[in-house]
């Protein structure tokens, strides 16, 4: 069944034309369903527009700029501000559609209307010319729409519904995944390349994937050429359409079927037990300032769709130029009636907002207490299952971090982990209280009476910044491939190189490197609240020290996957730590008292001072048949120290599960040998920055 199933009922009712228009039997259509949609006789248009006083439906042959019909919509056609018409006979893949729209021209007062501009449905499932990656449209050639045939079989798919305290999130770029040719996929940088890699995604032990904007965008309307190069728009965080699939990321056309080989992706991902959440950016669009393009918002309602200074200018709260009036009543509808969209035409599992802060501004610009758009998303029913991720800050200012609108739903990504955890395992002072409350759950920032215990979500390293491996191999950004001398991308990194810049031969060094990476991805998964990592950071991918590579479609985006193999003792830990994580409820979420008499968790011993932090979550398992006690040590001190491990009772012993030392466990996991097992009350060495995991096992 497809998203047209809300059409069934209509089957049975007999549609006539009442008019003739360019030679096409219409009749006023349905106003409720927004887009273009097809019915049994035909299809539906319709659109609105609050300033517009006419409006032309033109259709073209495929892939030609000229309409071979213009279809004026009759006054008595048009309902409030809403526009609709039935064209009858029409057959979806002999045609691409779009808009004219008449109205004033006033710029002071935010009015856009031009009655030759030729305008994309702000509806438009598919967008016509984004077909082929890196190929620029011809110049005077204009966006376009098709109407999209959704028979996709979903046959008996359900979402994982995987709870948020047991996610691990996995954040990637559809593109750069797999489009190095080490890859090995049949094809390279789409969709189905992801596909492909799905049993990897299961080794490794995630379950969650967040793809980078997937709505579609045209990565070259500001290619520039530097040192030789191209530079595009490669990640994708300028919609043209909220509700069209980016079709270059498709390995094969898909004409009028746009969007099945992301099905097939989600399909095959939620089949082996992996939600899929997209990265959504509604925060603006590419249509840019005063000085941009006006191809669909603009056109449509410029001063309802984009927040205005009283004399027509742009507000730029997102840096890109202009800033979506999220909180207009008509914006409103239009991101619910699109998140709904994604929800049930491709069962996405969730959404991550793109600088978020601003859904929460209203239309003059000013934070608001009590958002209407948040509150509405949270409690909308066919939304009910999905998370709802926050990114808490736009590029105005507002900085929302433990503070965003939540109403027990939207979850935030933890800026102040990333930030005091980096801070923390480099070593710098008086960290270790803080890293304390951080690593177990950030309580401080999210009193659980009011957030509950899953509202964090950490994070170390994403596609905005340092990867891993960079984090400890530079110092600062080198970003000079963008373009920009050297002056985009952020410069607090908290990032240490270990005493040489960059790339380097050095033994020692390189040790170091790969022990602190190690020690990262051990705190990351365990630390309650949700996990997230950058796809690549499992096997040390390095972008080269650039820490905005948002224009690079090229060796420092995409993933090498030679390093899989070359760095093979990371990846295997971190499949290790993963496991760990997934098979400790304790670690997770609360899982009883202990009979230890043992607290659900402490911070021993939480001065700022310390050397060593320890961490003990206890409890009992689920089936409350035994007690679950699980202890992280950090050093983040140069030197080696020793710690008194905490007792246990008599037929319990510790064992290690994690040594980033190799001092314990030679690869810094358990061998297939057994345990290795310490004694209780005995003092632990650890070796100078490292980090080490204990089990409470029965002896």
């Amino acid at each position: 069944m497809g998203d047209e199933s809300f059409l069934s009922p209509m089957r049975s009712i007999h549609m006539v034309p009442m008019d003739t228009i360019a030679g096409f039997e219409v009749r006023p259509g349905m106003y409720e369903l927004n887009g273009a949609i097809a019915i049994p006789v035909g299809v539906n248009f319709t659109v609105h527009s609050c300033g517009a006083t006419s409006c032309e439906l033109l259709l073209f042959h495929r892939e030609e700029d000229e309409p071979y019909a213009v279809l004026p919509f009759p006054e008595h056609y048009r309902v409030g501000k809403v526009y609709s018409m039935i064209v009858f006979g029409l057959n979806i893949g002999d045609f691409e559609y779009a808009y004219r729209l008449d109205g004033p021209y006033d710029v002071s007062k935010g009015l856009l209307f031009n009655k030759n501009n030729i305008l994309l449905d702000i509806y438009a499932k598919a967008v016509t010319g984004q077909s082929q990656w890196g190929r620029p449209k011809k110049e005077g050639t204009f966006y376009k729409a098709r109407v999209v045939k959704d028979d996709f079989d979903w046959g008996r798919n359900r979402n994982p519904l995987i709870p948020m305290e047991d996610l691990i999130i996995y954040e990637l770029h559809v593109r750069g995944f797999t489009r190095h040719d080490s890859s090995g996929v049949e094809y390279p940088g789409t969709f189905a390349g992801l596909k492909e890699k799905i049993p990897y995604l299961k080794e490794l032990g995630i379950n969650a994937v967040e793809l980078m904007p997937i709505f579609e965008f045209d990565e070259v309307k500001d290619s520039r050429i530097v040192d030789g190069k191209q530079v595009v728009d490669y990640w994708g965080y300028n919609a043209v359409s909220f509700f069209a699939p980016n079709t270059s990321y498709a390995g094969k056309q898909e004409y009028n079927r746009e969007g099945t080989e992301l099905k097939e992706l989600i399909k095959a991902l939620n089949e082996n037990g992996i939600e899929c959440f997209l990265d959504v950016v509604f925060n603006h669009t590419a249509e840019g300032d005063n000085m941009g393009p006006c191809f669909s918002f603009k056109g449509f309602d410029n001063n309802i769709y984009y927040m205005l200074t009283p004399d027509g200018h742009y507000y730029n709260f997102s840096g890109c130029g202009n800033t979506l009036n999220c909180n207009h009543p008509i914006v409103r509808q239009l991101i619910l009636e699109c998140l709904r969209y994604w929800t049930t035409a491709y069962h996405v599992d969730g959404f991550r907002f793109d600088l978020a802060s601003i859904l929460g501004r209203n239309e003059d610009g000013t934070p608001m207490s009590t958002p209407p758009l948040l509150q509405s998303l949270a409690a909308d029913p066919i939304l009910g299952d999905v998370k709802l991720i926050a990114e808490a800050w736009d590029a105005g200012g507002l900085y929302q971090v433990g503070s965003f609108p939540a109403w027990n739903r939207w979850v935030e990504w933890n800026g102040r982990y990333r930030d005091d955890i980096r801070d923390f395992l480099k070593g710098d002072y008086g960290m270790a209280h803080t890293a304390g409350q951080r690593i177990t759950g950030s309580l401080d920032m999210y009193p659980p009476e009011h957030r509950g215990y899953n509202a964090s979500v950490n994070f170390l390293n994403c596609h905005d910044g340092f990867t891993l491996w960079d984090m400890y191999s530079y110092n600062m950004k080198h970003n000079l491939a963008n373009g920009w001398n050297n002056t985009d991308g952020s410069d607090d990194n908290r990032s240490w190189n270990c005493g040489i810049e960059g790339e380097t031969d050095n033994i020692e060094v390189l040790s170091l490197r790969r022990k602190l990476a190690k020690n990262a991805v051990t705190v990351l998964m365990l630390s309650r609240g949700t996990p997230m990592f950058l796809a690549g950071d499992e096997f040390l991918n390095s972008q080269y020290g650039n820490n905005n590579a948002y224009c690079q479609d090229n060796e420092i985006s995409w993933l090498n996957w030679e390093l899989l193999q070359k760095n093979k003792e990371h990846f295997e830990y971190m499949k290790n730590v993963i496991r760990i994580r997934r098979e400790h409820d304790v670690v997770r979420k609360f899982a009883g008292n202990c009979s230890m008499g043992l607290p659900e968790w402490q911070v021993i011993p939480p001065k700022d001072n310390s050397k060593v932090l320890c961490v003990i979550y206890a409890g009992r398992n689920p089936e409350n048949t035994y007690d679950d006690v699980v202890c992280l040590a950090v050093n983040v001190y140069w030197e080696e120290q020793m710690f008194c491990i905490p007792g246990l009772s008599q037929h319990m012993c510790w064992c290690v599960e994690a040594d980033s030392s190799g001092w314990y466990l030679k690869s810094g996991i358990p061998e297939e040998s057994g345990a290795v097992i310490i004694e209780n009350y005995r003092e632990v060495r650890m070796d100078a920055r490292s980090v080490l995991v204990l089990t409470a096992k029965i002896r």
